[in-house]
């Protein structure tokens, strides 16, 4: 029974490490690009090379906290450079890069929901449907933490775009410091609550 539980995680792992973050790191390179900063580009990210977007210890914390099967799911592909002082519209331009990754993930899960549909595959359809459903699930765990908006998630971004300039120099060096320790706070305190939120997502999404 482990190692029949274990085999859909472990693919799906596979699947997010070559599919699903060369995606969202792809997505931020491409929209920064055309946004007018060739960062990423020159560096060589605009590109679906699951290589060029590899972190060795995104890749083992996110093969510990899927094994784990804790739901909190951790995890990162190597950050997509971008100087936003090449960026046309600097303020909008960040947030439309920043969103650009957790947009990816949604519609990842959307178009395996879409698949799953279309298939009739259902809840008990055996391993296919394990590793529809983790897949699913994961991106829309991906979508909704990297909103978050703590530095260095994507969320920030979104959040610096409706302070004052004045306040986010005042801000920013203090949330870039203590992010981590506000994320585990948010993780301990909201946790089962997004959860529940999360799961009840996937399932709708899959249609089960």
């Amino acid at each position: 029974m482990f190692i029949q539980d274990l085999l859909p995680k472990l693919l799906v792992v596979a699947i997010l490490l070559l599919v699903a973050f060369p995606i969202h790191e792809a997505a931020h390179a491409w929209t920064a690009y055309r946004l007018g900063d060739a960062t990423a580009k020159l560096f060589g990210r605009v590109s679906l090379n699951p290589i060029v977007h590899f972190d060795p210890l995104g890749a083992l914390m996110l093969l510990i906290s899927v094994g784990l099967g804790s739901g909190l799911v951790i995890g990162w592909a190597k950050p997509t450079p971008v100087n936003t002082a090449n960026l046309r519209d600097r303020r909008n331009g960040e947030v439309m890069v920043a969103l650009a990754g957790p947009l990816s993930n949604w519609l990842m899960a959307i178009a395996a929901s879409l698949i799953v549909r279309v298939t009739g595959l259902t809840l008990d359809g055996g391993f296919a449907s394990l590793v529809a459903f983790y897949f699913v699930l994961f991106n829309v765990v991906l979508g909704i933490f990297n909103l978050l908006p703590v530095p260095p998630l994507d969320g920030s971004a979104l959040l610096f775009r409706f302070l004052s300039p004045r306040r986010v120099w005042e801000i920013r060096p203090l949330l870039s410091q203590y992010g981590i320790f506000i994320l585990l706070a948010v993780l301990i305190v909201a946790g089962p609550l997004l959860g529940r939120f999360i799961g009840s997502a996937t399932i709708a999404l899959l249609g089960w």
